[in-house]
């Protein structure tokens, strides 16, 4: 995320935020070891990155960092999302609409740039397989619920991921005992049209039961 340092703080709130949906991200104040030289660090993610979240504001255009971090975002051909907060996007990046974050809730941004993320042709695909990772190896059936959420709010998902979710589910013990995590995950994978997991002869042949004759 390409912040002001006078943004810091509620940048690194929204980089706490973004792990709900399961998107990692590097804010650089935060995630720079003491020890390590921060502007390696820095084009590190910038090499690495998915996307980048621009959160604009007055002065935004003035800091040599933040333009050259959105600079390398245009020539690597990434997701670029802005995030208006005073400043609309401009240059290269003034063919996008952005993310309006006047008046709105760190959560309420947080939602939208993972809403951008599974739009985006270019980010889909993986903010998915990552949602999925984290639903599967929850240690928490609270925390499995919050990720089928997320995935039910969904208008679509590709049966594949779901698949795979559902094999990667089953090795997950704590989660496969909660009726309620398992009643939950299942309603979703039928709004997908995905066949739903069975645990056990007892429910195969209820779920059996359904079937035309």
């Amino acid at each position: 995320m390409s912040h002001l340092a006078s943004f810091k703080v509620q940048t690194s709130h929204l980089q706490t935020a973004l792990r709900k949906y399961a998107i990692s991200s590097f804010v650089a104040h935060e995630d720079i070891e003491p020890t390590k030289e921060w502007q390696s660090e820095i084009e590190a993610g910038l090499k690495t990155m998915d996307a980048l979240a621009a959160i604009l504001m007055p002065r935004f255009q003035e800091s040599k960092w933040c333009d050259q971090e959105v600079g390398v975002a245009v020539g690597r051909d990434v997701l670029i999302i802005p995030i208006r907060k005073g400043l609309d996007p401009y240059g290269f990046i003034g063919k996008y609409q952005g993310i309006q974050a006047q008046g709105k809730t760190i959560g309420d941004v947080a939602e939208a740039i993972f809403e951008t993320l599974v739009k985006s042709p270019k980010t889909r695909n993986k903010i998915l397989i990552s949602l999925s990772g984290a639903l599967s190896n929850a240690t928490t059936s609270e925390e499995a619920l919050e990720k089928v959420s997320i995935f039910k709010s969904l208008e679509g998902v590709p049966s594949d991921i779901l698949e795979n979710l559902k094999q990667q589910v089953a090795d997950n013990s704590r989660l496969i005992e909660s009726k309620e995590f398992l009643d939950s995950l299942n309603s979703m994978l039928s709004k997908f049209n995905v066949q739903k997991i069975v645990i056990g002869k007892a429910e195969q042949e209820k779920e059996w039961d359904d079937i035309p004759f």
